[in-house]
């Protein structure tokens, strides 16, 4: 009983918290609501189109690679995730892998994500990019140099998990 903090301190370590964050607090919220606006407005859309004149119409992995190399690089782009989800999916993963070629939508959603935080281990817009390189006084880009390497090598493995999992019923 002698080594607990005061009730107090709870509230007051979170206060003092959220000042070090700062905005970056909210900014996976904007991002996401960003992501809904651009979905709205046919972003996804005029992206699937785009990615459609190029891309081989009957190569699955080539779609597959497509839509997980695009969720992490859109999601490289706008900073999180959840703002880069309803743009490809709507214009390429619902489209192309689940309407063209039958896919599991449950399985593209889930790898898809999975491949966006990929983008978000390597974006310097992402705050959990940001916070420890302004607390800790580390140079810039340190810490996305640290978590690049792991997140190539989860991206690979989403495209190869994607391929194999996603067309199996």
């Amino acid at each position: 009983a002698m080594l607990r903090p005061a009730p107090a301190a709870a509230p007051q370590e979170a206060r003092r918290l959220m000042d070090s964050v700062g905005w970056a607090a909210i900014l996976p919220q904007l991002l996401a609501a960003l992501g809904a606006v651009f979905a709205l407005a046919g972003v996804g859309h005029a992206v699937g189109d785009l990615i459609a004149r190029w891309l081989p119409g009957d190569s699955r992995l080539a779609v597959v690679a497509t839509y997980c190399l695009g969720m992490a690089l859109f999601t490289m782009i706008m900073g999180n995730a959840f703002a880069a989800f309803p743009v490809l999916t709507a214009g390429v993963g619902a489209p192309l892998i689940v309407g063209r070629f039958g896919g599991d939508a449950a399985i593209m959603g889930a790898l898809g994500m999975l491949s966006g935080y990929c983008g978000t281990l390597m974006t310097p817009m992402a705050a959990h990019n940001i916070v420890p390189t302004a607390l800790l006084d580390l140079p810039p880009g340190a810490v996305i140099r640290a978590q690049a390497p792991t997140a190539v090598l989860v991206l690979l493995g989403n495209i190869v998990l994607m391929y194999v999992l996603v067309f199996r019923y």
